[in-house]
């Protein structure tokens, strides 16, 4: 079977491509591949991309919550996460809202064309093991409903401690069984860095419990002193997402991405070598303004068509799979011509099959090579 050989061919990267860099990152390096096996059956659907890039409700919840979904579909993105708007209490979800209202927040998601990729909910936290539980499962349930693989929780840094951690080590069965992983960010109090938060995810012991990363509240809540980059070496095998999070001194996380502290790829470098190899970047804060210039901020935080992938065919020179940061997949063919480089895109897949792609290559270079 004919083979390919993929190579990176990603621009260096800052911050404020950040989000484009780091899904380009994903797929570094070089490896000998199969186009067929890569692409899998003709018909197979389409797979995620190894980086989920989306944005949460947070940046526009000063809006209604159906305004929020249409700036972050309007602004590019797939993904959402459900987290806060201007209703009563803020936070979207928490374990008394009425399951109704989840389905209609999944209904209005979909609507838009967004699949739900991180819920914040919240529980209260009593003395008792068994009504801490059922405040929690009903978020995990509440998680299902809408289809959200990723159940991100705040931590708790008082005397409920103990309890609190036990009520995530004795749901977390049930949330396997429905498909959610839970988490702890990065959020003040006991859980305000790394260690910290390395600490209760051992005390929880579960695999289906590990860090969402937040590498604008490691700077907050140690008022800049303490440098996320230096802090992601403390994670390593913890990360299962990140909230996209800009900081800027004394004490601001409303910032749009790449204008504040924090060193985007420093950060993302580390955080891949402890094993953060793909999966959830959310955007989580940006300035705030006026609707039309918050969505202007996280249409730029959407990553450029940048950091491609070409999978060269061993067959046919020059012919080639291009697949861009977000995972769509497209043939190419490189030639030269009149002593200049030319590329031409035959077709997306999987309209195009490797096969008639292959074919129309050979027939481009045929034409190539008697002068047409």
């Amino acid at each position: 079977m004919t083979k390919c050989m993929a190579t990176n061919t990603a621009n260096p990267i800052n911050r404020r491509t950040f989000l484009g860099g780091v899904a380009g990152m994903g797929m570094a390096g070089m490896s000998v591949l199969k186009l067929p096996a890569l692409l899998a059956a003709e018909a197979a659907p389409a797979r995620k991309p190894n980086w989920q890039i989306g944005c949460y409700t947070r940046p526009f919840d000063q809006f209604d919550y159906p305004v929020a979904l249409d700036a972050i579909a309007e602004a590019g993105f797939r993904y959402v996460g459900i987290m806060t708007s201007n209703i009563a209490g803020w936070v979207m979800i928490k374990s008394s809202t009425p399951v109704e209202e989840v389905r209609n927040m999944h209904r209005a998601a979909r609507k838009r064309g967004l699949e739900v990729l991180s819920i914040y909910g919240e529980f209260p936290v009593s003395s008792s093991l068994e009504e801490n539980c059922r405040g929690l499962k009903q978020l995990i349930d509440d998680a299902a409903i809408c289809e959200c693989p990723h159940l991100m929780l705040g931590g708790i840094g008082d005397e409920r401690y103990q309890i609190y951690y036990q009520t995530v080590a004795e749901c977390c069965d049930h949330a396997a069984a429905k498909g959610v992983n839970l988490s702890i960010k990065p959020h003040g109090g006991r859980n305000a860095t790394g260690p910290q938060c390395r600490k209760a995810i051992e005390l929880v012991g579960r695999k289906n419990f590990g860090l969402w990363y937040d590498p604008g509240n490691i700077f907050f809540y140690s008022d800049g002193q303490l440098d996320p980059v230096a802090d992601a070496a403390t994670v390593d095998g913890l990360v299962m997402g990140m909230s996209v999070k800009d900081y800027r001194p004394p004490k601001d996380v409303l910032v749009n991405i790449g204008e504040g502290r924090v060193d985007f790829p420093k950060v993302f470098d580390r955080l891949k070598q402890g094993g953060f190899t793909g999966g959830p970047l959310l955007v989580e804060c940006l300035a705030r303004g006026a609707l039309a210039d918050v969505k202007a901020a996280a249409r730029k935080a959407l990553p450029p068509v940048r950091g491609q992938t070409m999978m060269w065919d061993a067959e046919v020179k020059g012919f080639a799979l291009r697949v861009t940061p977000g995972g769509a997949k497209s043939f190419i063919l490189d030639y030269r011509a009149e002593g200049r480089q030319r590329r031409i895109t035959i077709g997306a897949w999987p309209d195009w099959t490797v096969a008639a792609a292959r074919q129309t290559a050979k027939d481009m270079k045929r034409e190539v090579d008697l002068g047409h």
